[in-house]
């Protein structure tokens, strides 16, 4: 992942609905979700929905795929992948890192 991929991601994640969106859609796993059930689910009205899924699309980070009459939106785990990976790329100077404090700090 390049850093302004990493940067677009990021902003995209940066709202909170749009965090919450996300984590609906990482939650669904490979089913994904209709605009109707995250509206239902998150309690948002459908046009504020399709504006925030358009930016989470644009960032890369869900998919639209039409079923028939319905759209489906699905976490892209690759991009979410790419993105931890580019985040912890040099964590620890390439050692391994323990996350078990309830800190959940790097411990090289």
């Amino acid at each position: 992942m390049q850093e302004s991929e990493a940067v677009r991601s990021l902003a995209a994640l940066a709202q909170a609905l749009r965090l919450r969106l996300f984590r609906a859609l990482v939650v669904a796993g490979p089913d994904g979700l209709t605009p109707g059930a995250l509206a239902e689910q998150l309690e948002v009205a459908g046009n504020t929905l399709s504006f925030h899924l358009k930016e989470l699309t644009h960032a890369g980070l869900v998919t639209q795929e039409r079923q028939g009459r319905n759209l489906v939106y699905r976490a892209s785990f690759i991009t979410m992948n790419e993105l931890l990976g580019y985040l912890t790329e040099n964590c620890c100077e390439g050692a391994a890192c323990s996350t078990t404090d309830a800190a959940a700090s790097c411990r090289c």
